[in-house]
Parts: structure tokens; sequence; C-alpha cells
């Protein structure tokens, strides 16, 4: 008799087994088949975009190359196809050389917008600033509102920003343009007593000071045009060095700006 029981009790855990494995296999084996989707899909998009970067790098590359020949329509072609295959630093880097064509050929306006997009097609501060930077001291040059240049320098002046000297140079300039000489000096006096502020940065803002206070505004431009000088693109692989090692980076990676 107890036989009997044990064989019944098998036999129905063997059904129910078969059950369970009739309900789940199919919902375990589609789990397992979207993750391989998944997981191929990630790596088919990991690859697409290494080949991209690897495009990017050639044009910018021959871009670089076409500049130091002085070959401007090659480089404005490698640029713009280091712009469409790069994403992150490439693109940004590549758009910010286009600004540079654009404004040696006085397109000022056309260089500005290249710079806004450049500034905005990377996260990181050392290329998106070094843009937003130069695109801020350009439209200084226009006829822009004061209200217009604050807002493209304000967020280059908050703590942490690697351009925050300059920036805040460049707004204290922006204030003398448009008579605001009380707010001017106060800049002037931030950057005098700022903790990492260069010490070339510092000495124009204690002569600016010097010059407010003695009335002597009119030779003022002059003493702070060096401020007008925008930090060096960088490449990716530099784009992790401090603005000091920045600005040390080879002439050759920006063309030169027109006067």
């Amino acid at each position: 008799m107890t036989d009997i029981f044990e064989q019944v009790e098998e036999e129905l855990r063997s059904d129910r087994y078969k059950r369970l494995a009739r309900t789940w296999l199919p919902v375990v084996g589609g789990i397992l088949v979207l993750a391989l989707i998944a997981a191929l899909g990630w790596w088919g998009w990991q690859s697409y975009q290494t080949s991209r970067a690897a495009n990017a790098s050639v044009a910018y590359e021959r871009g670089i190359e076409a500049l130091q020949t002085n070959d401007l329509a090659a480089a404005e072609s490698a640029f713009a196809e280091a712009e469409r295959e790069g994403n992150g630093a490439y693109k940004s880097m590549a758009l910010a050389q286009r600004a540079g064509l654009a404004l040696a050929a006085n397109r000022v306006d056309e260089a500005i917008e290249l710079l806004d997009r450049s500034a905005r097609a990377v996260g990181d501060p050392l290329l998106s600033d070094s843009s937003a930077f130069k695109a801020a001291l350009l439209v200084m040059d226009t006829d822009a509102t004061y209200e217009d240049i604050e807002g493209r320098l304000t967020p280059l002046t908050r703590e942490g920003r690697p351009f925050r000297p300059q920036a805040l140079e460049a707004m204290a300039m922006a204030q003398l343009q448009f008579g605001k000489n009380t707010e001017a000096r106060a800049t002037f006096v931030q950057l005098q007593l700022g903790q990492d502020v260069p010490d070339t940065v510092r000495q124009r803002a204690q002569a600016a000071i010097a010059m407010i206070d003695g009335g002597t505004l009119g030779s003022l431009p002059g003493t702070l045009a060096a401020q007008k000088a925008p930090p060096e693109v960088v490449s990716p692989q530099e784009a992790g060095a401090s603005p000091e090692a920045q600005a040390q980076a080879p002439a050759s990676a920006q063309p030169a700006p027109a006067e």
C-alpha cells in the first residue's frame, strides 16, 4: 500500500514539473533570446561608434595637415567630415576649427554660430567652455547688448569652471564697455584676490584697478588686450589637462583669428 502511495505521489510530482516546464520554459527562452539580442545590439552600437570615432580622427588630422599647407578649402572639407562622423570631442573640435576658418574669412556671425554648436557638442568643460568663451569674445565685438554678453559669460565664471579667471576678466571688460565702472572694479578686485588666478591675469586686474582709481581708463583697452586671446582647442588626449597645459598646445591646432 505504501508503494502505491509513493508511486502516485511521484506521478503527481512529475506532472507538476511538466506543467511548470511547459509554462516557464518559453518565458525563460524568450528572456535569454532578448538578452542575446540586446548584447549583440550593444556590441554592434559600440563597434559603430568606434568606427565613426576613427573616421573622425583621420578626417580631423587631414584638416590640420591642410591648415599647415594653407589649403583652406581642403581643411574646411576635412573638418566638415570630422563633424559629421564624430561625436563628443572630435565633433566639438571640428566645429571650433570651422569657426576659425569662418573668422579668418571675416564671417563673424557664422563663426559664433559654429562655436555655439561646438560648445553644445561635448560635455567636457575644457572643450565646451573653450568654445563658449571664444564665442563670447566675438560677441563682445558686435552690437550685442550687455545682457547678451553677460548671459554668455556668467556660466563660465562659476566656481570650478576651467576658464573662470579669463571669463571674469572678459566680464569686467564688458562692464567697462557699457559704462559699468563700479561693477568692473569689483570684478577686477575679485580677480586680484582670487585663488587659482594666473599671474598674468592677476597683474592685468591690478593694473586695471589702478587705472580706474586714477581716472586713466583711456589706456585700459591696450593694457588688457591680451585677454582677447582665446584658449587653444585641445585634442581628446589632452582634454584632461589643466587650462595652463592647454594653453601650451601646438599653435597648429587652431587657425589664428583674423585681425
